[in-house]
C-alpha cells in the first residue's frame, strides 16, 4: 500500500459544500488522497491519471480511469459525446492549460470546482519553476467566469513555501434557493 498524503486545507474545507450524494471527479488523482477522503465521507469517487495503480491500492473502491489526458481525448464522455458531469471536480497541483475548459463544463449544475495548483512566484522555492505550470495573477478567477466564484485566494503559502492560487467556485443551478443555501454555509 502506498502511504497517502493528508488531503489539502483547501479541498477540506469547502468540501462542506458538496451535496451528500454527490459524485466527484479528481483530476490528476495520483496516489488517491482525494478519492479517499471524498469516498470516506460517502461520495462516489472517479480519479483520472496516467497511472492509477497507486490509487487503486489505496482507494479500491474508487473509479479509476487511466488516460493521457494531455495528448488525448477526454476519456469521461457519455454516450451522446457530452462531458460526463460530477458534483465536484477537483484537481490539485496540476495545470494543464486547454483543459481547464473541459473541467468546467464537466461540473453537474449545483456543482463545485476545488482547484489548488502552483502559481508565478513559486520558481524561487522549486519547482515547478516553469511558466506553462503557474498560474499567472487571477488566471483562475479569469477561467471560472461562469460559475459562482464562493473562495478564492492566491499568494504565498509557508509550509512548505510556495506560491499557489486557489478556487471554490459553484456551477449556477436554476434553484437559486438552494445556492442561496451554499452560500450561507459557505460563510
Amino acid at each position: 500500500m502506498v502511504v497517502l498524503l493528508k488531503a489539502s486545507d483547501w479541498i477540506i474545507r469547502w468540501s462542506h459544500l458538496l451535496e451528500p450524494d454527490a459524485t466527484v471527479l479528481d483530476v490528476a488523482c495520483g496516489s488517491g488522497r482525494h478519492l479517499a477522503w471524498f469516498a470516506g465521507r460517502g461520495h462516489r469517487v472517479t480519479g483520472i491519471d496516467q497511472s492509477v495503480e497507486s490509487a487503486h491500492q489505496n482507494v479500491p473502491q474508487a473509479e479509476l480511469v487511466c488516460a493521457d489526458i494531455e495528448s488525448g481525448p477526454w476519456p469521461l464522455k457519455e454516450e451522446d459525446g457530452l462531458f460526463r458531469r460530477f458534483g465536484a471536480v477537483v484537481v490539485t497541483n496540476y495545470l494543464w492549460r486547454p483543459l481547464i475548459p473541459t473541467l468546467i463544463a464537466s461540473i453537474a449544475p449545483g456543482g463545485i470546482l476545488l482547484y489548488e495548483t502552483f502559481a508565478d512566484g513559486n520558481a524561487q522555492f522549486g519547482r515547478p519553476s516553469r511558466a506553462d505550470f503557474l498560474l499567472q495573477p487571477c488566471e483562475l478567477l479569469r477561467a471560472c467566469a461562469e460559475l459562482h466564484v464562493v473562495a478564492f485566494e492566491q499568494g504565498y503559502l509557508p509550509d512548505p513555501p510556495r506560491m499557489v492560487q486557489r478556487i471554490a467556485a459553484l456551477r449556477p443551478r436554476t434553484d437559486e434557493t438552494r445556492l442561496q443555501n451554499w452560500e450561507r454555509q459557505a460563510l
